[in-house]
This record gives structure tokens, C-alpha cells and sequence, in this order.
């Protein structure tokens, strides 16, 4: 009779742990970070963010159309998004997963840029804040505040253990003894990378449009197409997805290991982030740049790795240890 008491004590024990855990990693039940200043909002964000958004929306104006938007849209989200910032931000310069040559290694970089998700440098500091204290009151995005907190809410606002020299020399020292990153930073030449890249994708089409139809006017149609489409509509998607993999990613999905935080591999934000959505493996094993272990866990970013590998560009690639 003990020691069906005994056990019975046990099952309780366990039961009221994992409820304990459940409330833990619950929306709502962390507050915002101490760091934020929740009156001073970030306004270039703000605008930002805002203004990409309604522009995004002239897509559904049938003047706007053209054939070739959606292919730029959609080819942007690797050709940017994957090798810009899953593969050059985190994989290379935030986890040190593989080396490439400096060059091909700063042409991504510049791709990452692209998609208007901060300097290298800020980009990276956040990341390994965000691992240092994954859904833990100091993590600058957890959804255990809120979703939307997760997903965007945190670009919004001031936060002083992030948005400082001090916190870059500390999380991303490494990045800044680069003279290239340095340069980058500096006098917020990123944003002027942005400023030329809408040009480009403008002038580029508006040449092109011109020459296939002989008419300025047919030209301006498809210049402004290929701008909305290769430029605003490509950052939105990117955006998104990037911002996924925050929220979606630490509430939904299956948990292949015991990690501290509630990091899950997500279905749905795996496929459409080209691999950055298998994130319960990822934070088990953080500098592996292999972050699908399943075979149904499709990595398009490892796939290109390992190409680059094939090819010799790519060296020290590390793989799991977890597998």
C-alpha cells in the first residue's frame, strides 16, 4: 500500500511539473523584456515596416501586373532571403556553421542586406541574445509575451540591452573587426544599399520594358512592376517568413529534443523558410549548418550548403551532433 502511495505521489509530482511547464511556455506569461522602453517607440521601424506594407498592397492593382513580378517575388525569397539571411546572417556570420571565400561570404551578406532586416552586425548581436536567453524575460522576442511581440511587435520599440555599442561589442565583436561589416555599419551605409537596390530594379525594368515595347509609357508600367514585385512585395515575404520563425516556431509544432526553451520544428514554417523552421534542432545543435535531422525535414539552406561544399566554396562545414 506504500508503494502504491509512493507512486500515485510520484504521478502527481509529474503531473503538476509538466502543468508547471505548460504555464511556463504559454503566451502571456512572460513580461516584456526589463530592457524595452515601451514609451519610446522606433519610429523608423514604425514607418517602415508600415509603408512596405501599404505599398505591398499596390500588387493587387491589375497596372502594377506583369508576368514577371511574381517570378521575381518568389525567386527573390531564396536568391535574398535564403542565401542573404539564412545562409550568410545565420547560418555564417551568426553561428559560424561553414567559411566561404571573403568575397562570395560579403556578396550574401550584401543579398541580406537586401532584405532590410538590420546591419550584419545588429542582426547577428540580437540573434545570439535571443540563444543566450531563449524564452527567458531578457530574450528580445519570445511569444511567451505575445505573438505578435514575437513576430513584429519588438522592432517597434527601444530596447537598451540591444540597441547599444556595448551590447554589439559583446554579441558581435567578431563581426565588427571585418572592415567590410565595419563600413556597413557605419553612417548607416546598409540603408543606402537598400536606397541603390530600389534603383536598380526601377531602372533595370523600365529600360527593359522600354526596348520590348518602344514606349516610355509601357516602360514606366513594367519598371514599376518590376521594382514593386522584386523589390516591396520580395522584402514583405521575406519579412514574414523571417519573422515565423520567432513565433510560430516556439508555440506550434513537435519537439525532436529536450531543449531549455520552447523551441518546436514547425511543418508549415520549415518548407516556406527553405529550412529555418526545423528550429527545435537548431537550437539543440545551434552551429550545425544542417538544421533538418528527418527526412522529411527538407533543408533547401543545407542543400545549397552542401553544393557550395561539393563545388569547394564552402569549407569547416559543421554538422549535427545530435543525429
Amino acid at each position: 500500500m506504500a508503494v502504491t502511495a509512493g507512486k500515485s505521489s510520484r504521478r502527481k509530482a509529474k503531473v503538476a511539473a509538466h502543468a508547471t511547464e505548460q504555464k511556463r511556455h504559454a503566451i502571456g506569461s512572460l513580461a516584456l523584456p526589463t530592457a524595452v522602453d515601451a514609451n519610446h517607440r522606433l519610429w523608423q521601424y514604425t514607418l517602415g515596416v508600415g509603408g512596405y506594407h501599404l505599398l505591398a498592397l499596390l500588387a493587387f492593382v491589375p497596372y502594377f501586373f506583369s508576368w514577371i513580378g511574381p517570378v521575381l517575388a518568389i525567386g527573390g525569397i531564396y536568391v535574398f532571403g535564403t542565401l542573404g539571411i539564412n545562409l550568410c546572417y545565420h547560418r555564417i556570420l551568426t553561428h559560424q556553421g561553414l567559411v566561404l571565400p571573403k568575397w562570395l561570404e560579403r556578396t550574401f551578406a550584401l543579398l541580406g542586406v537586401c532584405c532590410l532586416q538590420d546591419s550584419p552586425a545588429r542582426w547577428v548581436a540580437i540573434h545570439r541574445v535571443h540563444h543566450l536567453h531563449s524564452d527567458e524575460q531578457p530574450d528580445p522576442h519570445s511569444p511567451m509575451v505575445t505573438l505578435f511581440w514575437a513576430h513584429a511587435g519588438w522592432l517597434f520599440f527601444k530596447n537598451n540591452d540591444v540597441d547599444s555599442w556595448d551590447n554589439y561589442h559583446r554579441f558581435a565583436r567578431d563581426i565588427l573587426r571585418d572592415r567590410f561589416y565595419l563600413f556597413l555599419e557605419r553612417n548607416a551605409t546598409w540603408m543606402w544599399v537598400n536606397v541603390v537596390q530600389n534603383i536598380l530594379f526601377f531602372a533595370v525594368g523600365l529600360g527593359i520594358g522600354w526596348a520590348m515595347y518602344g514606349n516610355y509609357w509601357q516602360g514606366l508600367q513594367f519598371g514599376l512592376s518590376v521594382w514593386l514585385w522584386g523589390v516591396i512585395v520580395r522584402t514583405v515575404l521575406v519579412w514574414h517568413i523571417t519573422w515565423s520563425v520567432n513565433s510560430l516556431t516556439h508555440l506550434w509544432g513537435y519537439r525532436t529534443y529536450d531543449t531549455k526553451d520552447n523551441s518546436r520544428n514547425n511543418l508549415f514554417v520549415g518548407y516556406w523558410s527553405n529550412g529555418e523552421g526545423w528550429h527545435n534542432n537548431h537550437h539543440a545543435d545551434q552551429r550545425a549548418a544542417m538544421h533538418g535531422h528527418n527526412w522529411w525535414e527538407f533543408d533547401v539552406t543545407w542543400q545549397t550548403v552542401r553544393m557550395l561544399e561539393l563545388v569547394g566554396l564552402a569549407k569547416d562545414v559543421v554538422r549535427p551532433k545530435k543525429t
